[in-house]
């Protein structure tokens, strides 16, 4: 749904000026999939809530650095997921909410700081993986296969965080300054990338 979603939004910013009636037709299909998308993670708090319990204080993690960044991210997005939710029901005008768009931002602010965290985590855990293959002084096979997958989740937590800081207002970095192909590119990518990372793990 990513993938089409994010697809559909890049032809939608490349046919802006060439073809404003296709470009306004993958507008409508990239917001209506993004709709779907923003409404199916109202049911994601139970899982986020096991996950978050069955980790706890991070004592199965390899250092403290860890475990703190986990702890950090865990919080965050469970504080992440109610925001969402407001935002959600003042969209569809279920919920009178006083300025809806200080809750939309809020909500960016939380989406930013949730792919920062796991960012750190992805980092740290490749820069362990690579002292632990220094000190073992061999490449095998199933550390190449980490290694990998680690790199292509750290490329998609870079892309995720360049839309998600986009989001912000503007002010604040590069928050308000993309345009709407470079987010279709930049969702598209991490999709497909995403997509790479099922099928290396289903690989023998």
């Amino acid at each position: 749904m990513k993938g089409l979603c994010y697809s559909a939004k890049l032809v939608s910013g490349l046919q802006k000026t060439r073809n404003p009636e296709w470009s306004r037709k993958f507008g409508i299909i990239s917001s209506k999939i993004s709709g779907a998308r923003a409404t199916l993670r109202l049911i994601d708090d139970i899982p986020m809530i096991k996950y978050a319990l069955d980790y706890g204080l991070g004592f199965q993690e390899k250092d403290a650095v860890m475990a703190s960044l986990g702890i950090t991210a865990n919080v965050v997005d469970l504080l992440y997921y109610p925001i969402e939710k407001i935002c959600w029901l003042a969209e569809h005008k279920v919920m009178n909410v006083e300025d809806p768009d200080k809750w939309d931002i809020l909500s960016s602010w939380f989406w930013v700081a949730s792919i920062y965290l796991n960012l750190m985590r992805l980092t740290r855990n490749f820069t362990k993986l690579e002292e632990k293959r220094r000190l073992m002084n061999e490449r095998s096979e199933e550390l190449i296969k980490k290694q990998r997958l680690e790199v292509i989740s750290m490329i998609r937590g870079g892309l995720d965080l360049v839309h998600a800081v986009s989001t912000l207002p503007k002010g604040y970095l590069w928050g308000g300054k993309l345009e709407t192909w470079h987010v279709g590119l930049i969702g598209t990518t991490s999709a497909a990338l995403g997509l790479y990372q099922i099928f290396l793990k289903k690989r023998k």
